[in-house]
């Protein structure tokens, strides 16, 4: 089997907050093609890496490369080439679900966004509630559209913080299958979550993360 380049590329990476030291030396390459769980427990540095690989946040030491590209060099375009899902949703409850994704589809210059945003709200079972505003959402409606909106530009590289929190079992079942379709493409994916079994599920490879070191899977 042909060996797939890494798109993303962790080397040494070390983050301080104040004289606590999150991260420590952590090394770490996901290749296209492939999903890497990443697991831990709460203050472990999960969230901390993924927002560096994601390029909201900087390393104190270390360099992330997503391809070819140094983070440290790289400029916002970047953000392109990642579809990120945090925490915090990032979508407009003041908007239907169909206009969040008009939004996101003028910021990424989209080529005919209205035939993709309907596919990413199918695909995550939303397209019958496209017109209703995000305000009238449940919290597991909302963490779905957070997923199409990352998915939505077709990014070579997807970052997924905990994405199966507040998800009920169909919303889950939705999440795994989106998993094992974007596996099967070229691109890169890294995703936490506090599930073990899922971890071992949907990942092509697991990692862990104690006291900011990076102990197995490596």
């Amino acid at each position: 089997m042909t060996q797939q380049p890494a798109l993303i590329r962790c080397e040494r990476v070390t983050k301080r907050f104040g004289r606590k030291r999150v991260l420590r030396d952590v090394s770490l390459t996901v290749s296209a093609g492939e999903v890497v769980a990443l697991l831990g427990a709460n203050g472990a540095g999960k969230t901390t890496l993924l927002r560096i690989v994601a390029g909201l946040d900087r390393p104190k030491q270390g360099e992330v490369w997503l391809g070819a590209v140094p983070l440290s060099a790289a400029d916002h375009e970047i953000r392109r080439y990642i579809g990120v899902v945090a925490h915090a949703p990032l979508v407009y409850d003041g908007l239907t679900g169909a206009e969040n994704l008009r939004f996101f589809a003028r910021m990424y210059d989209l080529m005919k966004p209205e035939t993709r945003i309907e596919q990413v709200l199918r695909g995550m079972g939303l397209w019958r509630r496209r017109d209703d505003l995000v305000r009238a959402y449940s919290r597991g409606m909302i963490q779905r559209l957070a997923i199409a909106r990352a998915i939505l530009h077709d990014p070579p590289v997807l970052i997924f913080d905990e994405p199966d929190t507040g998800l009920d079992r169909e919303s889950i079942e939705l999440l795994a299958e989106l998993i094992r379709q974007l596996r099967q493409g070229k691109r890169a994916m890294l995703i936490t979550t506090h599930e073990r079994e899922r971890a071992f599920a949907w990942a092509d490879r697991v990692c862990e993360l104690r006291d900011g070191r990076l102990v197995s899977g490596s």
